[in-house]
């Protein structure tokens, strides 16, 4: 009994580390489990509360968002883990502590190629307000404000949410809630950040130092020359949304950031007898060339191609059809009579990539989106939601009818033409130039006002006061 009673107690204990050491991706110096601290049972409070229920509601409405949610409850699955490390150990070397917030960053990226992989998809604005928030989860890495960085995230994503709400309101409440949802996971991290990170993620005081990450290899011993610098990460893909660049950049910026001072430890000192200012024998009898390293210069190819067999970048078929309830317009090069006319009240127009085009929509329509295109002409009827245009150039738009609002976002170069009928409409615009609105005038013709791009803010005591700044001569 004796040796039975004893079996137990090994059992237990060995029960006990292995669940310890598969909280997180990581471990303690020692491989030694320490007790979850109070704010890993907050955070799963959160994940029981607010991601449980964007989870459910993701899983009704399917598809999609389904998908991109999995995603995002397993970059919040993965903050735990990190958030397991941090209550048993104390805080490690900026090098490990890169190495163990890599995993999610990696998550974050994720998130994002998933929307900007399925840019056709219905639910487009739901994947949208996902991707452009998702950076939040960084917030781990950013003291001492780590507070204000997810809200400045939850921001990004107001775009987004605010299109969802407006074309869902009276069509589907699931829609509603799932917006509801899903910011208050950001609302309650800003209140749990507050409580537990005020200033930054609180690591453990007393514990054994955090060092490795499952599968990466263990820090070297005391004493050991730290590993040259390895190579710069390949450069991060171009992509056609500059928002999503942003959001991107971050992601990949905290990691970098953690380096700290070791971010210099690649720079190499360069002595006086290397200058060669300070040491003529580095010149030439004549003093017009070193004879030291030349300045580097671009390697020439080993083999010139023939300018006329360049390879012609990847040209995505053009796209005229109604998907469900969206009219998708994409691709569309010198297509200077696309016309889209048998249209209802429910259906959305999504304008994607468009060159040097021209699109008439007649009828009443939902809204319209104008995302990425150049030299584009737009000319339709009635909207009854809004027209957007962002991240384009060179735009112009004609209403025959009516539209309540008009929205111009990163886009450079936009004529709106306003009919009599329009007048009342609102145009709300954010990091644009060059906007012009043309009014029609009794003859016929059109008055030109342009949109101011530069303001004045002052503080008169109560609170900030903007104005419309003129530009002087």
């Amino acid at each position: 009994m004796a040796d039975m009673q004893s079996l137990v107690e090994r059992l237990e204990k060995a029960v006990v580390r292995l669940e310890g050491m598969s909280r997180g991706p990581g471990t303690c110096e020692d491989g030694s489990p320490k007790g979850v601290a109070q704010y890993v049972q907050a955070f799963d409070s959160l994940l029981a509360g607010p991601v449980a229920e964007y989870m459910k509601i993701s899983k009704e409405i399917g598809g999609d968002v389904q998908q991109h949610a999995e995603m995002v409850h397993k970059g919040l699955t993965t903050e735990r883990s990190l958030l397991v490390i941090a209550s048993q150990c104390q805080q490690p070397s900026e090098s490990n502590l890169a190495t163990l917030m890599k995993p999610i960053s990696d998550q974050i990226q994720v998130v994002q190629n998933f929307r900007e992989k399925n840019r056709g998809s219905k639910l487009f604005n739901q994947l949208s307000a996902v991707s452009e928030s998702i950076p939040a989860l960084g917030w781990v890495a950013m003291a001492p404000k780590p507070g204000p960085y997810v809200k400045e995230m939850t921001d990004a994503a107001m775009f987004y949410t605010n299109r969802v709400l407006k074309e869902y309101k009276d069509v589907d409440k699931k829609q509603v809630d799932w917006v509801k949802a899903y910011l208050s996971i950001w609302a309650e991290l800003q209140v749990y950040i507050k409580e537990y990170h005020t200033t930054g993620l609180a690591w453990s005081k007393t514990g054994p130092t955090a060092t490795q990450v499952a599968g990466m290899p263990p820090a070297p011993p005391a004493g050991a020359a730290p590993p040259p610098p390895g190579p710069p990460p390949p450069p991060a893909p171009i992509s056609t949304n500059s928002s999503a660049d942003d959001s991107a950049s971050r992601s990949a910026l905290f990691a970098q950031i953690n380096q700290g001072e070791g971010i210099t430890s690649g720079l190499k000192h360069v002595s006086d007898n290397m200058k060669t200012h300070k040491n003529p024998a580095l010149k030439t009898q004549g003093g017009s060339m070193r004879t030291g390293p030349k300045p580097f210069m671009a390697p020439k190819p080993v083999c010139a191609a023939n300018p006329s067999q360049k390879i012609a970048p990847r040209k995505e078929p053009p796209v005229l059809e109604l998907e469900g309830k969206k009219w998708r317009v994409e691709n569309q090069d010198n297509a200077s009579n696309l016309v889209i006319s048998d249209t209802e009240l429910k259906q959305v127009a999504y304008i994607y990539k468009c060159v040097n085009s021209t699109v008439y929509i007649k009828g009443k329509i939902n809204s319209i989106t104008v995302d990425n295109c150049k030299k584009l002409g737009l000319v339709f009827d009635d909207v009854v939601g809004i027209v957007e245009i962002i991240n384009s150039r060179d735009i112009k738009v004609q209403v025959m009818g009516k539209v309540p609002t008009i929205s111009i976002n990163k886009t450079d170069g936009c004529h709106v033409y306003l009919s009599k009928s329009s007048l009342k409409c609102e145009i709300v615009s954010a990091k644009s130039s060059e906007m012009n609105i043309l009014v029609p005038t009794e003859e016929g013709d059109f008055n030109e006002f342009p949109v101011p791009e530069q303001f004045k803010t002052v503080w008169n005591g109560q609170k900030l006061v903007t104005t419309v700044t003129e530009i002087a001569g």
